[in-house]
């Protein structure tokens, strides 16, 4: 599943005439970079969800197959969900075994997919060292699990694996899908793993144009 619905606020002025899944890197729109590389990794059907402006998603990307996917889109135009929220409206699109979550704002050259969840865990997640301007990471790695610190040193990538239990007590509705990693860090059932190469989170325009420049 690509993340692909948000508004992308931060982004502005790019993202007020289009969805920040849209906005280019090197001649070329985050979402379809990261549709590419998932052909690569041999993945042939991938969920989009949609909210600001999704038509030009639809538009752009079509049924996939000019990127060598099959595409579903999970239309949340009504009302955005946030991060856990999408991702529950689209489990019925997304079968019972672990699926792949990938943030579409999100520059990055991580081969994919990423470590499933072990035996005994029902997420995992990919973090990264923390980024200079990030005043605090997300969690510290011990033994292959994710935990919290009073100063963790990683910052979630935007990049994991999921078993559907991992939502299995979340309501249908909006909800951040930040409470549920932190909940399965402190219970012990989120695996993790660090990619120390290339990332960025294209959240700004400052970090858009240092890509671009």
């Amino acid at each position: 599943m690509l993340l692909a619905a948000g508004r992308g606020k931060r982004l502005r002025p790019y993202t007020d005439d289009r969805p920040k899944a849209l906005v280019e890197v090197r001649g070329e729109a985050l979402i379809e970079r990261h549709l590419r590389t998932l052909a690569a990794a041999g993945i042939d059907e991938v969920v989009i969800n949609l909210g600001w402006k999704g038509e030009q998603i639809v538009e752009r990307v079509g049924s996939g197959a000019a990127f060598g996917v099959s595409v579903i889109y999970s239309d949340e135009r009504g009302g955005v969900l946030e991060t856990a929220g999408g991702v529950l409206k689209a489990l019925p699109f997304l079968g019972g075994p672990a699926f792949l979550v990938v943030n579409s704002d999100i520059y990055t050259d991580m081969p994919l997919p990423c470590p499933g969840p072990g035996d005994d865990e029902l997420a995992h997640l990919v973090v990264v060292p923390k980024p200079e301007y990030r005043e605090s990471g997300d969690f510290d790695l011990h033994n292959g699990r994710l935990i919290r610190s009073t100063e963790p040193g990683y910052t979630f990538a935007g990049i994991a694996c999921y078993k559907p239990a991992f939502f299995s007590n979340l309501a249908p509705g909006r909800a951040s899908l930040a409470p549920l990693m932190f909940s399965g860090a402190e219970r012990g059932v989120v695996g993790g793993s660090c990619y120390p190469g290339v990332w960025e989170d294209v959240g700004t325009p400052e970090r858009l144009e240092a890509l671009n420049g």
